[in-house]
C-alpha cells in the first residue's frame, strides 16, 4: 500500500544467453511458460527457485493456467482487521461477511514480524511474532486460500518506518553497506515464519513474496529517488538469493509489483526489472480516487494489458497486485462492477490472474471490502457473483498438478559497485555473484585493461580489491567490466561508475543540474517519477551553468504527471521557492509542490511563457492541496519551512490544451 495522499492529481529465459546487456546483468532471452507434457507426465515449470517444493511449482502451475479463466480475489489482512468481526479466530473475514465466502487469496505482511500490524503485537517477544506470521499464513490455507506477503520494511538507517526516506538505504543495506548485517537478520525472521507454515501433514504451505513494491514512486525508502534502479535490481536479487540459496527457504515464489501509471509503455516498468530469473509474477498496482472515472479505467487497462503482454513473452503469472477505491472524489455505486467490466472487456486485461485489495483498517474511505451497510456493498456482491471472479470456495485444483521444475541455467551479476554508483574514495571492493553453478575464474577490469582476478570469498561473492588512481577522482566516469567462466562459457556484466565528489549546493539548492557527469540516466535516477514523463539534461535552454532540465511530459489519460526529489531540509531563512522556467506554450499548468510533516502544499504557474524567465513563489502564498483534506488549515509557516522533505514538480492537463510537450527547468532553490 502506497502513501494515499503521495500519486494524487495536483491540477528471459534465464542463462539462455551468455552475452548480458552492459551494466544490466539481465538474460536477453525470454523466458518459457510451463510446457505441455505428454498424457501423465509431469508438466515442465520454470520458476525463481528449481528446488521448490511440489507445492509451490503446483500453484505456479495453476496460476499460469488459471489466465482467461477467471480472476481470484484478494484482500490484505482479511483474518485480522476488519469490521464485522473482533475475535480473530481465523474463520470470520470481511469478504465473508460481505458475500458469504472467504477472498481466494490472504495477504498478510512483514509488518506483524515487527509487531505493528495485527497478530503480531510490540509487547511480544520476536519468536512471538515470528510465530503470529506463520499462523496467519497457516489460518489462510486451512480456509483454502491462497497467501501472499509484502514487506513494508523499517528505514534500516534511521529505525523509523518505511515512509522515512533518508539514508540512503538501499546502498547501505547492500553487501558491503553499514546496514547489511541488519538486513539479514530481517530476512532470517521472514525464513523462519514462511518455513514454519506447515499444514498438519508437515507440508510447506507456498507464499507469493512481494517485496519492494511500489518502487517507481517515491514515497518508500526503497523508492525512485532514494535509490538507483541498479541499486534496486541488487537488491531484490540479493534477497531473492538470500532467501533461497542461503537460507534455504523452499515455498516462496516471487513478485515484482510497481506503481500505476505507464501508459501502457513498458519501458518504465521493466526499468527495475531484476531479471527473469528473479521474478515469477509481474505485478502492478493503481488506487482509484477518481470514483471509477472513464480516464482512469481507460489508463488502468492500458497498463493491466502491458503486463499481461510481458508476462506472456516471459513465462510469468500476471497479477494486479494492489487495487481499491478510495471514495474520496464522490462514490460510484457501480465500481466494482464497473472495474470489473472494464478488465473483462480487453482481451489481455482480462488474463491477469488475481486482483487484490488493501486492508480495512479504518474509517470508512479506507473499506476496501465494503460491508453491509456500505455505499459500495451491493455492488461488490453483484461484482462477487459474477462467473469471473473467484473466490475461496471456487477455487478447485490449485495444488494438484504434478511438476518438475526447469534446471535454472548459470547466472552472473555485478553486486558492487552497481551501475552509476559514484564512488569518492581511492579504494572500493568487487563483488560479483554467480548462481547455479560454480566459476572456474573470474575477472573484472577498468575501461577494457588489465583483468584481475576475483576469489571466491565467505560470503559467497567473488571479490577482490579495487585500487583507484586518485588523479581519477575528478567526476570522471568509468566503465567496470566483470566475466566469469562457467562451463566453457564466459558471462559478461558490466556497470558505469562515476569518480569522485560532486561539489555541494548551497543551502537552500535543490538542483542546479550541473552534478550529473553530463549523463541523463544518472539526473532520472535522483528524482521520483509519477505517471509518464522524460527528464534529459538541455545544454541549449538553461539559466545557468552548462545544463538545464528538459522536462518531456505526456500527461495521456491520466491527466498530469511529476517529478519528486527528496530536500530534507531547514527553509526557515527563505521566503519564497524560486526557478527558472521555459513554459511550451500551451495552456496546461505546472504546480510547484512543498511536502512538510505530512502536509502537502503548492504553488501554480501557468507555462503559456516560453520566453524562460525566473519565477519566484513566494511561501505566503502557498496552499494545501485541494485532496489534502486533513491539512485544509494548514500554513506553510516558519514551523513547516523548518521540516521540509520532498520538493514535486507536478505538470497538469487544461482542457482543450495539447497532452504532450516539454519544458524547460534549471536553478530550483530556497532563497
Amino acid at each position: 500500500m502506497h502513501n494515499p495522499v503521495v500519486n494524487r492529481r495536483s491540477f528471459v529465459l534465464l542463462g539462455a544467453t551468455v552475452a548480458m546487456a552492459a551494466g544490466a546483468g539481465m538474460p536477453t532471452a525470454s523466458a518459457a511458460a510451463p510446457t505441455a507434457a505428454p498424457a501423465g507426465a509431469p508438466m515442465r515449470v520454470r520458476i525463481v527457485d528449481d528446488k521448490a517444493t511440489s507445492a509451490t511449482r503446483a500453484l505456479f502451475a495453476y496460476l499460469m493456467r488459471q489466465q482467461g479463466k477467471g480472476i481470484l480475489f484478494g484482500h490484505q489482512h482479511a483474518l485480522s482487521y476488519g469490521f464485522t468481526f473482533t475475535q480473530q479466530d481465523g474463520k470470520a473475514s470481511d469478504t465473508k461477511a460481505a458475500v458469504g465466502d472467504h477472498p481466494a487469496l490472504f495477504g498478510w505482511d512483514t509488518l506483524i514480524l515487527d509487531g505493528d500490524e495485527r497478530p503480531g503485537s510490540r509487547d511480544a517477544t520476536e519468536a512471538e511474532n515470528i510465530a503470529a506470521l506463520t499462523r496467519c499464513l497457516r489460518q489462510a490455507d486451512a480456509c483454502g486460500g491462497i497467501n501472499t506477503l509484502s514487506a513494508h520494511m523499517p528505514n534500516f538507517v534511521t529505525g523509523e518506518n518505511f515512509y522515512d526516506t533518508g539514508g540512503r538505504v538501499v546502498s547501505q543495506i547492500l553487501p558491503g553497506g553499514a546496514k547489511h548485517a541488519r538486513f539479514n537478520a530481517f530476512l532470517d525472521r521472514i525464513a523462519k515464519a514462511v518455513q514454519g507454515a506447515r499444514r498438519p501433514d508437515g507440508t510447506l504451505i507456498p507464499v507469493i513474496f512481494r517485496p519492494f513494491h511500489e518502487n517507481n514512486g517515491g514515497w518508500f525508502w526503497w523508492g525512485a529517488g532514494h535509490t538507483t534502479s541498479a541499486e534496486y535490481i541488487e537488491v531484490f536479487r540479493y534477497t531473492v538469493e538470500y532467501l533461497r540459496d542461503t537460507k534455504g527457504v523452499r515455498n516462496l515464489l516471487y513478485s515484482y509489483s510497481p506503481n500505476s501509471s505507464f501508459g501502457g509503455d513498458p519501458t518504465g516498468y521493466l526499468k527495475t526489472y531484476p531479471g527473469d530469473g528473479y521474478v515469477d509474477v509481474l505485478g502492478y498496482d493503481a488506487y482509484d480516487n477518481s470514483a471509477g472515472s472513464d480516464a482512469w479505467l481507460e489508463s488502468l487497462v492500458k497498463d493491466l494489458a502491458m503486463v499481461v503482454r510481458l508476462a506472456e513473452e516471459k513465462g510469468k503469472v500476471p497479477a494486479y497486485t494492489e487495487f481499491g477505491e478510495s471514495g474520496e472524489e464522490g462514490r460510484n455505486p457501480q465500481w466494482f462492477t464497473r472495474l470489473l467490466g472494464a478488465i473483462k472487456a480487453d482481451p489481455l486485461a482480462r488474463r491477469v490472474t488475481y486482483m487484490q485489495t488493501w486492508a480495512n483498517f479504518g474509517g470508512s474511505t479506507r473499506s476496501y471490502v465494503p460491508t453491509p451497510g456500505h455505499a459500495l456493498h451491493a455492488d461488490f456482491v453483484r461484482y462477487a457473483r459474477d462467473p469471473y471472479t473467484v473466490f475461496a470456495g471456487d477455487l478447485r485444483g490449485v495444488y494438484a498438478a504434478r511438476t518438475t521444475a526447469v534446471r535454472n541455467a548459470p547466472f552472473m551479476h555485478l553486486v558492487t559497485p552497481t551501475d552509476r554508483q559514484r564512488l569518492t574514495s581511492t579504494g572500493s571492493t568487487v563483488r560479483v555473484r554467480v548462481t547455479h553453478a560454480e566459476a572456474s575464474r573470474v575477472t573484472y577490469s577498468v575501461n577494457g585493461g588489465r583483468s584481475r582476478r576475483l576469489r571466491l570469498d565467505a560470503d559467497g561473492f567473488y571479490s577482490g580489491d579495487w585500487s583507484i588512481d586518485p588523479a581519477w577522482l575528478d567526476n570522471r566516469s568509468v566503465t567496470l567490466s566483470v566475466d566469469a567462466r562457467v562451463n566453457g562459457k564466459t558471462l559478461t556484466d558490466s556497470a558505469l561508475v562515476l569518480l569522485g565528489e560532486v561539489a555541494p549546493l548551497p543551502a537552500g539548492w535543490i538542483d542546479d543540474f550541473e552534478g550529473y557527469a553530463g549523463d541523463d540516466a544518472t539526473l532520472s535516477e535522483a528524482y521520483s517519477h509519477i505517471n509518464a514523463n522524460t527528464t534529459t539534461l538541455s545544454a541549449d535552454h538553461k539559466a545557468s551553468g552548462s545544463y538545464g532540465l528538459a522536462y518531456s511530459y505526456d500527461l495521456g489519460s491520466a491527466g498530469y504527471t511529476g517529478i519528486g526529489k527528496s530536500v530534507d531540509a531547514d527553509w526557515t531563512a527563505f521566503s519564497s521557492l524560486v526557478l527558472w522556467l521555459r513554459g511550451d506554450g500551451s495552456a496546461n499548468g505546472a504546480t510547484l509542490q512543498v511536502v512538510s510533516r505530512g502536509a502537502y502544499f503548492e504553488y501554480g504557474i501557468p507555462l503559456s511563457d516560453t520566453s524562460g524567465r525566473e519565477v519566484r513563489a513566494p511561501f505566503s502564498e502557498f496552499r494545501p492541496a485541494p485532496w489534502d483534506t486533513a491539512h485544509a488549515g494548514a500554513v506553510l509557516d516558519a514551523a513547516h519551512l523548518a521540516e521540509v522533505t520532498t520538493f514535486n514538480l507536478y505538470l497538469g492537463h487544461s482542457s482543450g490544451a495539447p497532452t504532450k510537450g516539454t519544458v524547460y527547468v534549471d536553478d530550483i532553490r530556497a532563497e
